[in-house]
């Protein structure tokens, strides 16, 4: 039972937008229009994978989500994750053990 509530506290945090089937919903037109214009791209990770900070229902999210292709456009994917500010400040903090971590296991 333990398992289910940390289940929904992870499904929580993740803002995976979409349904099941792989594809983003639709999106209404005056509120992508204001969230393209809160948007800052940092990086690209990949060619269809990058990272952004925004502004999401009045809170900044570092966002790093997968993009797709659609009448020539590059919308966000479903894939991808948004982290809140202090997730983003958790994650920051520990970057060193990350690499830490990776160099142990090459």
């Amino acid at each position: 039972m333990s398992g289910k509530g940390k289940r929904k506290e992870e499904k929580d945090y993740a803002t995976d937008d979409g349904d099941s089937d792989g594809h983003a919903p639709p999106k209404k037109a005056a509120k992508k229009d204001s969230d393209d214009a809160d948007s800052i791209v940092v990086c690209e990770i990949s060619k269809n994978r990058r990272v952004t900070v925004r502004n999401w229902q009045g809170k900044i999210v570092i966002d790093i989500r997968e993009f797709y292709q659609k009448d020539g456009k590059q919308l966000p994917g479903k894939k991808g994750i948004s982290l809140t500010m202090d997730q983003w400040n958790v994650l920051r903090d520990h970057i060193e053990e990350i690499d830490k971590a990776v160099s142990e296991t090459s």
